[in-house]
């Protein structure tokens, strides 16, 4: 069995990341979410162990302080993180792994973890970004010129990231997810490991 493989996905609030990433995993076998712990509170809809793990400042300390997050970032006032175990299980397992994580997050792993593939998700326009965030219904006209303020220094570490996806059209960056994922699974290296008894019996046939 192969080693899973550790994907990054990055996106500026609103550019329709969560949605992407649910229906990714959905439609490809062996990948999961990493579920992330965060101190912001739970919105409406939102469950425990799915969407976060909803704890206290306190409790997200004693988890830094135990070196039990593989990185963590403050994003909007709070704190979000990785937890290392999960994830190292996963990828034990032979199962790919996503990183819903910021560009801050996606800087401490790409040095652990170089031969991550790094994603980053685009809107299509600032009017774009603004509709969505206004028509989600979560927060103040305050909070979503906040968003829009800090979109633009989301967007400026686009090119820290191996792959960029415009988000236009859902169908279609869907398909480029799915693309991204199924040809790192085809490299030389990984099918080395995956198809080892056939091509020894190919090799050795006569």
């Amino acid at each position: 069995m192969s080693i899973g493989k550790l994907y990054i996905i990055s996106a500026p609030s609103g550019a329709g990341k969560t949605s992407l990433v649910k229906q990714l995993v959905a439609d490809i076998e062996n990948l999961v979410v990493s579920i992330s712990h965060t101190t912001r509170p739970k919105r409406p809809g939102e469950k425990e162990g799915e969407d976060y793990f909803f704890v206290s400042p306190d409790d997200f300390k004693a988890l830094l302080d135990r070196r039990e997050l593989l990185e963590h970032a403050s994003v909007f006032d709070n704190y979000y993180g990785t937890a290392k175990k999960t994830v190292e299980d996963n990828l034990k397992a032979g199962r790919d792994v996503i990183l819903e994580i910021d560009w801050q997050g996606a800087q401490q792993i790409k040095k652990i973890c170089p031969d991550c593939a790094s994603i980053f998700i685009l809107p299509p326009s600032t009017a774009v970004l603004e509709q969505r965030l206004q028509n989600r219904g979560q927060d103040d006209p305050a909070v979503i010129a906040r968003r829009m303020r800090d979109a633009v220094t989301e967007i400026a570490h686009h090119d820290e990231f191996d792959y960029m996806i415009v988000n236009d059209d859902f169908d279609h960056a869907l398909t480029e997810l799915k693309s991204i994922v199924i040809a790192n699974r085809l490299t030389r290296e990984r099918q080395k490991k995956n198809l080892k008894t056939l091509l020894t019996a190919l090799l050795t046939s006569s």
